[in-house]
């Protein structure tokens, strides 16, 4: 008590000790890390910054309404998606200042009118079948928040409004002349025929022809826009699996070949040994298997098609109370027992659907009433039962169920507990195969062709998984820190190689991803590669769940700007390559003659006709716009000078040039031309990025 009591007398004074202990615990880490400023934006579009409270909580609202809607989306994904939206918005709000674009309420109507989500929704539409605007704010009136979710959707309604004033003036803007219509007529219409000798780069081995890190380094200095990169972080790594051993996989097998053996249990309401029967005589098959199984009991009937294929004869035809197995299927050690068949359990059939105006989800081509739909329905069973090798055209013609029109009316094989209306099922499970006939459901009226039926079979299948041990799993751990710590001074690739490891190529990771190489949802790796702390030559080892142990070297950093030589290399060294193999190649293309050309590479002299500057398409080599164009612009008969083109080098002799005959307007051609450019209005948007000053500071926070 006395300790106590002094405690208590000087507690102002050690709470001061410890103030200052943390006081110079905090100005340690200072000093040895730096003074860092951490921005609170998440970033910044041309010096407007994006406050990341409002930018969390639309990633949140986001990765909600994805569940909502039964998808799978990671914070990362979310936040990809809200941010690319801010971009956007960032840069055609300053567009519409800039061009001072305003919109009143008739312009957000529309806005609402177009959005089908609230102007074709029955709860915001008037007698009339109208967008009624007081309708759908009265209902933003009884609904939680609703007064900001109204100002919300005015707010997304007027951007969507100045968005079309907008794109509308983009592609008002586009237009063509009457001279570019004039070009685009002889494009199409001139036409050239030629003789050619063509020797492709693949007659040089890539192996012969080396690029180097300076070559490349060349080529993307002169091309700077096509090569800009973010900075970026490459690694080694080395994936250590965790896998059940050959131990793990005899002892889940003995495992499940003692289920069919009868075993003893203590019973402790009785105080005595019970003998349990094995599988093959349990009484309660369902809690037999759900007690020994990871796979709960399935009652339903497998037809052969979906049993697998190596078992797939054995378990179809296995006769009732019998079993077999133990066998493997997808990672699992398997005994299965045949508890009965059924005939018919699955049905494939064929249908024409005929709606009417007001079926369930109608999509009729014609306005017509429910006893004009079963007219023209029965009108064409008519034609079907008459010549039933008919019914795959009838139902590409005539069937308003669009998701099987291009495949002649195809349902595939349904079971009774399939989810299709009932008529329709009712129709296909009491008829033969063969039977054409017709039914009525909620959609419509369905003109069926029954096409097929298959027996099914139900079995009680005991599937354990096969899965490391927790030995196993110890010696997969004390083997992944041993390499983590080998790698912080030996060579990585060595090193796997002495490990008797799986090689992987290095990764490379930008700041903002989230996958990592070929595994996904990683983001823990990438942060790692980017925090101050982490050098070339940095270690680390990763526990991925269910996967194993990631063991990753930071090799090396690219910063912004251009692309490293390694970043660059896939895109570059094939072009470098082909100019190299091009010098090559032109050397050889010697002689007085196509003939003599190509007999010297070993090729046949080819020869193209009527070919066009609009589809320069050179037989046997493909695309060609460089060497259609020469054959253009070349002396009849005389051979051309080596070609460089896309896929090998090229001799040409051009035989005729047929030009198209005058016509006095090109208005056709003209418009043609306007089409083409509205049809590329839409780049704006990469346009203005491409042209903005954007700063990305998503990585401090996520």
């Amino acid at each position: 008590m006395a300790v106590l009591s002094k405690i208590r007398n000087r507690s102002g004074l050690l709470l001061l000790a410890i103030g200052f202990a943390l006081l110079a615990f905090v100005v340690q880490d200072v000093f040895t890390k730096g003074f860092k400023s951490v921005s609170t934006d998440v970033g910044s579009v041309n010096g407007k910054d994006i406050s990341f409270d409002e930018f969390k909580i639309k990633v949140a609202n986001t990765e909600k309404n994805a569940q909502n809607q039964g998808q799978n989306m990671t914070s990362m994904q979310a936040s990809n998606q809200v941010w690319n939206q801010e971009v956007q918005v960032a840069l055609l709000n300053a567009e519409f200042e800039k061009l001072g674009i305003r919109v009143g309420e008739k312009h957000i109507i529309e806005a609402f009118k177009s959005d089908p989500n609230i102007g074709q929704n029955p709860m915001f539409l008037n007698a009339a079948g109208k967008f009624d605007l007081n309708k759908f704010k009265d209902y933003f009136k009884q609904v939680p928040n609703g007064i900001q979710m109204l100002k919300d959707q005015e707010k997304n309604a007027e951007l969507r409004a100045k968005y079309d004033i907008y794109s509308s003036l983009i592609k008002g803007g586009m237009y063509a002349t009457q001279t570019e219509g004039k070009f685009k007529y002889e494009a199409e219409s001139n036409k050239v025929s030629f003789d050619f000798v063509m020797v492709p780069f693949s007659s040089i081995k890539d192996s012969d022809v080396k690029v180097t890190d300076e070559e490349i380094t060349a080529y993307i200095k002169t091309k700077e826009k096509k090569f800009k990169s973010e900075e970026s972080r490459e690694l080694d790594y080395v994936l250590i699996a965790e896998k059940p051993s050959a131990a793990d996989e005899a002892e889940i097998k003995k495992n499940v070949d003692a289920l069919l053996l009868p075993s003893v249990r203590y019973n402790k309401e009785t105080g005595k040994n019970d003998t349990i029967q094995g599988f093959k005589y349990a009484t309660d098959i369902a809690d037999f298997v759900n007690a020994n199984s990871d796979i709960p009991f399935d009652s339903s009937y497998v037809s052969k098609q979906d049993l697998p294929a190596d078992v797939a004869e054995q378990l179809f035809n296995l006769p009732t109370g019998e079993i077999y197995g133990p066998y493997m299927r997808s990672g699992y050690y398997c005994i299965s027992k045949a508890l009965g068949r059924q005939a018919g359990a699955k049905v494939k059939s064929s249908h024409i659907l005929i709606s009417w105006v007001g079926a369930e989800r109608a999509q009729p081509k014609e306005k017509r009433t429910k006893e004009q739909a079963k007219a023209k329905a029965e009108g064409i069973l008519a034609q079907a039962v008459a010549n039933p090798g008919m019914f795959q055209m009838l139902a590409m013609t005539s069937s308003e169920d669009p998701s099987v029109q291009q495949n002649g009316g195809d349902m595939g094989f349904i079971s009774r507990d399939t989810g299709f209306a009932k008529g329709y099922k009712d129709f296909v499970f009491s008829n033969p195969v063969g039977k054409i006939g017709l039914a009525e459901t909620e959609f419509g009226y369905h003109i069926i062709n029954v096409t097929d039926k298959q027996d099914a079979v139900k079995l009680a299948t005991i599937a354990q998984k096969i899965e490391p041990s927790e030995a196993t799993n110890d010696k997969i751990y004390t083997q992944a820190t041993k390499f983590e710590m080998d790698a912080a001074d030996k060579d990585f690739a060595a090193l796997v190689k002495e490990a008797k490891l799986t090689a992987n190529p290095a990764v490379r990771v930008k700041a903002i991803d989230e996958n990592f190489g070929s595994m996904s949802n990683q983001r823990q790796i990438v942060k790692w590669a980017f925090e101050d702390d982490t050098k070339i030559g940095s270690v680390k080892r990763f526990e991925i769940v269910n996967v194993g142990h990631v063991i990753a070297k930071l090799k090396s950093i690219a910063p912004k700007g251009l692309m490293s030589v390694e970043e660059a290399r896939p895109q570059v060294e094939p072009i470098l390559k082909n100019k190299k193999k091009a010098a090559k190649i032109e050397a050889k293309m010697k002689g007085a003659s196509l003939a003599a050309i190509a007999a010297s590479n070993k090729v046949a002299p080819m020869n193209a006709v009527d070919l066009t500057v609009e589809s320069p398409n050179v037989p046997g080599a493909g695309f060609e716009p460089k060497v259609v164009g020469m054959a253009f612009t070349s002396k009849a008969g005389v051979v051309s000078k080596p070609i460089q083109g896309n896929s090998g080098v090229f001799v040409i002799a051009t035989k005729v040039v047929t030009k198209a005959p005058a016509i006095k307007k090109y208005d056709d051609y003209t418009a043609k031309v306007k089409q083409q450019a509205v049809g590329n209005s839409g780049r704006f948007m990469q346009a203005l990025k491409d042209d903005a000053d954007i700063e990305d500071n998503r990585a401090n926070f996520y």
